[in-house]
């Protein structure tokens, strides 16, 4: 593929991974790989993308993150495509809180999704990703929800949460908090072995998208009462474009991104070493260490 820069999308065929795509791809100098786990979606995703873009350079490949076999089988696909390094990995697909059950692994189905796979994922990928390479994983203010503070209640009432647990829609706010604890414990793990890879997280803020049919009413009252979590489709996947393909705008990592390229502070709870550690080694354990 010659000197192309290889992105990987997960989720990208539509919302803010789609808009995010199709704004990386407008640069002929990207290689677009949209991993989405359905391929009739993300095909018409790749058509929209070229027809819009003229880049040709878009490919479908099939993830599902609820789902630890599908996640390794699309490493594997990328391993003998001979696609070459990664430049940047955006971990976007993500459910909302409303959706129940386990997944086929066991999990808590929100729990899996949002976090584990990409867990996974991004852990099988490091080894290719390229020197000054970026991960971004999209998070959400909601980590730090509104009605009271979230405590810690460890992993493993997330991952097999009890029957309250498991209907409440507050295990979306613990997927995103995981979300952070997972970026910052890996920036930490980086640093120490001196690997030059940026992780990062995004918070796109409150958009209306079909990730979460909010209606009308609802987004005025998040106007009204609570404007600073308010997002915007068009401004935040334009961001979180810029952020992947200017190499001026990211240089530390363990940084949490605004719905802009400027970043501020995530809640004090996100910051807790002890559980993004806890966190850490029962992810690996529950993915058989990798």
């Amino acid at each position: 593929m010659g000197d192309l820069k290889t992105i990987i999308i997960t989720g990208a065929n539509s919302g803010l991974g789609f808009e995010t795509a199709k704004k990386i791809a407008k640069n002929q100098n990207y290689q677009i790989i949209l991993a989405c786990r359905n391929k009739e979606k993300a095909e018409k995703a790749r058509e929209d993308i070229i027809k819009e873009t003229s880049n040709q350079n878009v490919k479908v490949m099939i993830l599902d993150t609820s789902s630890l076999k599908s996640v390794r089988s699309f490493v594997e696909e990328y391993k003998e495509s001979n696609i070459g390094k990664i430049y940047a990995l955006i971990c976007n697909s993500g459910i909302n809180g409303s959706n129940t059950g386990l997944t086929f692994d066991g999990f808590d189905i929100v729990f899996e999704t949002n976090h584990l796979g990409h867990f996974l994922l991004a852990n099988l990928l490091l080894p290719f990703i390229e020197e000054n390479g970026k991960v971004f994983v999209v998070s959400s203010d909601m980590h730090n929800p509104p009605m009271g503070n979230l405590k810690w209640i460890g992993t493993e009432k997330l991952a097999h949460p009890d029957n309250t647990l498991a209907s409440n829609t507050i295990r979306y706010s613990y997927s995103k908090l995981c979300n952070l604890y997972f970026v910052y414990e890996l920036a930490r793990r980086l640093e120490q072995e001196s690997k030059q890879i940026f992780v990062n997280a995004f918070n796109p803020g409150l958009m209306q998208t079909n990730f979460q049919n909010i209606n009308f009413l609802s987004i005025q009252y998040v106007k009204h009462m609570m404007p600073e979590r308010l997002g915007d489709l068009d401004k935040s996947s334009k961001a979180l474009a810029e952020l992947i393909v200017n190499d001026d705008l990211v240089k530390k990592s363990g940084q949490y991104y605004d719905r802009s390229i400027n970043t501020c502070d995530s809640s004090d709870l996100s910051y807790n070493i002890d559980n993004a550690k806890e966190l850490w080694d029962k992810s690996e354990f529950y993915t058989n260490n990798l």
